[in-house]
């Protein structure tokens, strides 16, 4: 049985392999054993960077609603406790959205959620 010569297709797995680690430090952007371990790490730390991401921009959307809402007499958790009762369904997103670039629309909504 002849003997079965893989260098395209090993070429080919290198090459792609090591696309992904451009612009990775040292010896783990062209060592292939270094770039498959530089790999894992990397892509299961971008999973865990992805969802910490949203934690931190809750949490700055939190204090931009709650300073705006402050400066319009109300705090964050009544104005939020407000908005669920009367069913406005505005998320965190909006809302800091609007305290920052449209503050008297902010305002008429604070008032609305008052009366």
């Amino acid at each position: 049985m002849p003997r079965v010569k893989r260098g395209k297709i090993q070429t080919k797995k290198r090459r792609a392999l090591l696309k992904h680690t451009k612009g990775f430090r040292w010896g783990r952007k062209s060592k292939e054993r270094a770039a498959k371990e530089a790999l894992l790490h990397a892509w299961s730390r971008s999973f865990r960077g992805r969802k910490e991401k949203n934690r931190v921009f809750r949490k700055l959307w939190n204090v931009r609603i709650n300073a705006a809402s402050r400066a319009n007499e109300m705090t964050y958790s009544k104005l939020m406790g407000v908005l669920k009762k009367k069913n406005i369904k505005l998320d965190r997103k909006i809302l800091a959205d609007l305290a920052k670039n449209e503050p008297k629309v902010f305002s008429k909504v604070v008032e609305f959620a008052q009366k």
